[in-house]
């Protein structure tokens, strides 16, 4: 079973801990019980590189708790390259859609209280 500090230690580093299914090689999220593709329960832990283009994000300006100092800022979902799968995470610095193109080149580089921390490439 993966630990919360394996997920979070491998996103330090840019990478992704998922899932692949052992039947038919389909990646998912670690929080996945089942495969999507083809419904097997059986998965093995695999490293993906944290890289990826935007797929869709949201600006905040009005911060919930605890996000204060961080504002403006993007929760952005990224398109993982090589995969169907999507990871979300935080992109501190962007006030307007020019700021943050959709397909903008991006990557993984770290995790704090807010969660995966993501930076353009």
């Amino acid at each position: 079973m993966l630990s919360k500090e394996e997920f979070i230690n491998n996103t330090k580093i840019g990478k992704i801990v998922a899932r692949k299914c052992t039947k038919c090689g389909h990646l998912h999220l670690v929080t996945t019980y089942f495969c999507q593709n083809c419904g097997n329960k059986g998965f093995e832990n695999v490293i993906v590189d944290g890289k990826g283009t935007v797929a869709t994000y949201t600006i905040i300006t009005v911060p919930p708790d605890g996000y204060e100092k961080s504002v403006p800022y993007a929760w952005v979902v990224m398109q993982v390259d090589n995969s169907e799968l999507r990871i979300s995470g935080f992109m501190e610095h962007i006030t307007s859609p020019a700021d943050l193109p959709l397909g903008t080149k991006v990557k993984i580089t770290g995790h704090d209280e807010h969660g995966i921390i993501i930076e353009k490439q």
